[in-house]
């Protein structure tokens, strides 16, 4: 009898993996029914049998899934999401939509994100004959690109609703060279790129290991704690968690400075774009989540990459909304059947500008830090959550086992959570969240 848990998750899953079950199953179909017509059509009971038989197979093979089949797996989503996000980088530079430039060199980093992770991962096979993520100087190096990305789009985008939000209230206010122009936000990007050069470059010229911390890892507790399990080897360094929640923080926060900026531009649709990055702020969850299990439940590989791909679809389609009400023609025609027409009918203005209370808020809490004081309050924030998260995992001996059905908890449930706050926060304004 199959257990009721795998019947559940073979079942959420059967139509998104259907198309990537193993051969043997399309294979066993045929050969047990090769010539099933109208005339001769199988009992239900048999019917209901084989789909919970198969079902079985592919819930197997799913749990059963080594590195090498998820990486197999992931490579198409992860090569077709490249599509969508260029298109959403060209709906969101248009003239008509008057983004910031500094936002959209932000959004445009995370290609170089993407195309530099390329000879990290190579490195990492090659050399070691493990995945990226199992060797932490080149896994922190590369994914420190991703940070990159998300603050240089959470600063300029900070700076563009600080001089907006002023000229509101009836303030003076100097408009930043980030609005109106590339350049400062480039330089940053360059800096800050050739700075994560340096940690790739410098350890892989002294002869680096499979294991070596990334930046040495000087923010590790020194000395041995007393834990319940010892830490595996291909466990992540304080400095490389940092880099992974405070890339989940930025991410909400850009995600809270779209929703502000319908205010400000007098806009709705940019609320439609928080909503666009929900399934890319979940990929970066899965991908958490995956290294919170020390990598090991293999499955989640292609399901950050399913969500990718898909965020950066709704990202696009968000960012074609936001043209087209602003006025763009499509030089194709209708790309698609959308009544932008009457968007001045909806709610423009919330009432008294109010937010909600999370980690997105986090850019209107600090509104009246610098740029500098703001940015070390995040990071100050992400380290002391990437301790707790590193050690903890050790003082409660969690989660050493591949469990996959709660790490799918550890995803979806945030990140449903995260969707219905948003969702009420448009059905109510004055929703200031739970906590």
């Amino acid at each position: 009898m199959i257990p009721r848990r795998q019947l559940l998750i073979g079942l959420c899953v059967a139509v998104t993996v259907d198309a990537f079950a193993p051969p043997i199953i399309a294979a066993t179909r045929y050969a047990q029914h090769p010539t099933t017509t109208s005339h001769n059509m199988m009992p239900m009971s048999d019917v209901l049998q084989n789909t919970i038989m198969n079902l079985d197979q592919l819930n197997n093979s799913i749990l059963t899934m080594d590195q090498a089949a998820a990486e197999t797996l992931a490579g198409p989503f992860f090569g077709l999401s490249l599509f969508p996000y260029l298109a959403f980088l060209y709906f969101l530079n248009l003239p008509q939509n008057e983004t910031p430039k500094g936002v959209t060199v932000g959004f445009a980093t995370c290609l170089l994100f993407v195309f530099l992770t390329i000879p990290a991962a190579i490195g990492a096979k090659v050399w070691y004959g493990v995945s990226l993520a199992d060797s932490d100087w080149l896994h922190g190096s590369a994914e420190s690109l991703l940070t990159v990305t998300n603050l240089v789009t959470v600063i300029a985008f900070r700076q563009a609703l600080s001089c907006k939000e002023q000229e509101m209230d009836g303030k003076g206010a100097t408009m930043p060279e980030s609005m109106v122009s590339y350049r400062p936000m480039v330089n940053l990007v360059g800096g800050l790129t050739a700075l994560a050069g340096l940690t790739a470059f410098v350890p892989g010229l002294m002869g680096a290991e499979v294991h070596t911390p990334y930046l040495n890892g000087f923010m590790d507790i020194p000395f041995q704690l007393s834990a319940r399990h010892p830490e595996p080897e291909n466990a992540l360094t304080v400095a490389c968690w940092i880099i992974h929640i405070s890339s989940l923080v930025e991410w909400l926060v850009a995600m809270g400075f779209c929703w502000r900026w319908a205010d400000v531009s007098n806009n709705p649709k940019w609320r439609g774009l928080t909503w666009g990055l929900l399934p890319l702020h979940s990929s970066g969850i899965t991908a958490c989540t995956y290294h919170l299990f020390y990598n090991s439940i293999p499955v989640l590989v292609p399901l950050q990459a399913m969500l990718t791909c898909f965020g950066n679809t709704t990202a696009m389609f968000a960012a074609y909304r936001i043209a087209v009400s602003n006025g763009w023609m499509s030089p194709w025609g209708d790309i698609l059947a959308l009544n932008e027409e009457d968007s001045s009918n909806e709610n423009t203005q919330e009432e008294d500008s109010q937010s909600l209370v999370g980690f997105e808020d986090l850019g209107d809490a600090l509104a009246t830090d610098n740029d500098w004081t703001f940015i070390a309050k995040l990071f100050t924030g992400c380290a002391v959550a990437s301790y707790v998260v590193k050690y903890g995992e050790l003082w409660f001996d969690f989660p050493f086992e591949s469990e996959l059905y709660l790490s799918l908890a550890f995803i979806f449930i945030p990140s449903l959570l995260n969707s219905f706050k948003w969702w009420k926060r448009s059905q109510d304004p004055t929703f200031d969240g739970w906590f």
